[in-house]
């Protein structure tokens, strides 16, 4: 058999859920709200949490996209009010898009001084050109953009196509081939980026993002035809991208110099973010939320957490006995699972109950500390992008790997490496 036709491992098309099209899971349906920029108003967070009770499992579960997912929908009629809901607060703008509406933007953008520009109207604008350009439809719902601010927080995400601030570089699968755009031209260029990469997949339906193509940064560098700056390193390296975006402050995604989340916390800007364990936001968090939010906007995070301008008395406190997470040295922080049992039919384990279990008696990480990441299966599901404990289900307990090490144990054994790691 030659190599052309060797059967592709994958389907010819990705199964990736939204609001009309919904995943079956093991406990029933899931659909997935795309929240371009993760942004969100208060009255639609509580239309969410609405149907987070009355038609799904009581809460509503935050992806590493800074999206929102439904599960445990009883039936396709479910689905279907679900949808209208979603369509009618206007989270559901486009019905032919509505997957490919994956859009990162730094959560923080506007809100502080760190970043070097508001990157929040660029979010709008983009979305609206990718609702409107009828070839875009065919992009994998796994296919990325991102917008970072400057401060190189998302830019280390693993985004097929992100835009940094200041540098007004464009990096493709996080290479910087020498795309360069200004504000005022970057949805342009990312438009016409995500074009040249459908045109060099071609027919290929199985090559979902640009990592999957071979040398794809530098072909669709070369698709889009268009004038580069070169990509150089400071004195004294070896040259290369990883040179020159450490001479930019960056880091190249999935390295450890990647700029970490928001601290959660009351801010003195006047900005709060809250964690949310294990990503799982109840609906009485959600509504709690959109009423400390007033009529100001919240941001969902790709770290599973919420961004809002507020005031008044004792909000934190508020918070913190709704169970959310206020306090930056909450043990809580930065520990992530899978959907696990019940809800995965390939996972080994209750990993969402063994994490709750081992969390139970963990005490404060006392600053930041490496994400731990809980998996029932060898897919590794939602494993953050950079250094990771990793807990991985075998049937008859887990294997905990780290810094290239493997050895068996528990959840509460990858926080104790994650301890360790931290010293």
């Amino acid at each position: 058999m030659s190599a052309l036709a060797t059967p592709s491992p994958r389907p010819p098309e990705d199964r990736c859920p939204g609001a009309l099209r919904a995943h079956q899971a093991a406990d029933g349906l899931l659909v997935r709200v795309r929240l371009p920029g993760g942004q969100l108003r208060p009255a639609q967070l509580r239309v969410l949490a609405d149907l987070a009770r009355d038609e799904s499992d009581g809460a509503l579960e935050l992806t590493s996209r800074g999206n929102l997912q439904l599960r445990r929908l009883a039936d396709d009629a479910a689905v279907r009010r679900v949808a209208d809901r979603v369509a009618e607060v206007g989270l559901l703008p486009t019905a032919t898009h509505e997957r490919v509406r994956n859009l990162l933007a730094s959560p923080l953008s506007g809100r502080d001084r760190a970043g070097r520009l508001d990157v929040r109207p660029l979010v709008r604008d983009l979305d609206a050109a990718l609702r409107g350009a009828a070839d875009l439809a065919s992009l994998s719902g796994r296919f990325l953009f991102a917008l970072d601010d400057g401060r190189h927080d998302v830019a280390a995400l693993g985004a097929d196509l992100c835009w940094i601030g200041g540098s007004q570089t464009l990096w493709l699968a996080g290479t910087d081939t020498g795309l360069r755009a200004g504000p005022d031209d970057v949805v342009e260029l990312l438009i016409a980026a995500a074009r040249a990469f459908l045109r060099v997949r071609g027919e290929r339906r199985d090559l979902w993002r640009l990592a999957d193509l071979p040398d794809g940064p530098a072909r669709v560098t070369a698709a889009l035809g268009r004038p580069t700056s070169p990509v150089t390193a400071p004195p004294g390296t070896s040259g290369g991208t990883s040179a020159a975006l450490a001479s930019a402050g960056a880091a190249p995604p999935g390295t450890s110099g990647a700029a970490p989340a928001p601290v959660v916390g009351a801010r003195p800007d006047g900005v709060l973010v809250a964690g949310v364990r294990l990503g799982r936001l109840t609906a009485d968090q959600a509504h709690l939320l959109a009423d400390l939010a007033g009529r100001d906007e919240i941001i969902i995070t790709p770290w599973r957490s919420l961004v809002l301008d507020t005031g008044g008395p004792d909000i934190v406190g508020r918070l913190a006995t709704a169970g959310l997470l206020v306090d930056p040295a909450s043990p809580w922080l930065g520990v992530t699972a899978c959907t696990g049992r019940p809800g995965c039919a390939s996972a080994l384990a209750d990993v969402r109950g063994d994490v709750t279990e081992a969390l139970a008696d963990a005490g404060p990480t006392g600053g930041a500390a490496l994400p731990v990441h809980v998996v029932g299966c060898e897919r590794r599901c939602g494993r953050p992008a950079g250094p990771v404990v990793l807990a991985v289900a075998t049937g008859t307990g887990y294997r905990i790997e780290a810094g290239g090490t493997s050895r068996p144990g528990t959840p509460a054994a990858a926080l104790a490496v994650r301890a360790e790691r931290q010293k």
